[in-house]
């Protein structure tokens, strides 16, 4: 197992596996996309790709189905790939009923937009806000200017940990809220 070869191989194994298991989840029925990019530590510009879904059950879903490296960012190019990597999973574009992207205006621009462009190609491709990517920035710039901001975002991230790695935790924090109802 200390072969980096032997590592990338079962990496790449479990990826492909999680993947066609989304696919198979996902049924061909409709979908949202929720597109990112960023930089990595190598300053190379990088685009995730999830996909959010009703399952069977109704519940939603958001599964991650790759991060592509992007030499290129125009709108242009960054449709090209997420189409790429759509028709390489065998997954509709005409199936596609939403589209999220963080602020950057390459993504956002109504005139010119990738979000204008996949509505060309699934006109009920509607575009929602990314909103909680706002709130996150927000509240990671309002925490390094206050302390006291910082101290409680780590704190609340802290109690989430401590509940979320127990199950029997869960409960019982359930249990003492459901009392007090």
């Amino acid at each position: 197992m200390t072969s980096s070869d032997i590592q990338k191989e079962i990496v790449t194994a479990c990826k492909i596996e999680t993947i066609k298991a989304t696919i198979e989840d996902l049924n061909g029925d409709y979908f949202a996309l929720l597109v990112d990019e960023s930089l990595d530590v190598s300053r190379k510009e990088q685009m995730a790709i999830v996909l959010r879904y009703v399952e069977k059950k109704g519940s939603v879903m958001e599964r991650f189905i790759g991060i592509i490296h992007v030499r290129d960012t125009s709108t242009l190019s960054l449709k090209k790939v997420i189409i790429d990597v759509l028709i390489h999973h065998s997954l509709s574009l005409s199936s596609i009923r939403g589209q999220c992207y963080d602020v950057v205006s390459n993504m956002q621009d109504d005139i010119k937009g990738l979000k204008k462009l996949i509505k060309q190609e699934s006109r009920l491709a509607h575009s929602i806000h990314c909103f909680a990517h706002q709130l996150q920035l927000t509240l990671v710039a309002v925490s390094k200017k206050c302390v006291q901001v910082g101290e409680l975002v780590l704190l609340v991230s802290n109690i989430l940990n401590v509940l979320g790695d127990s199950f029997k935790r869960v409960d019982e924090f359930r249990d003492s809220q459901n009392e007090k109802l």
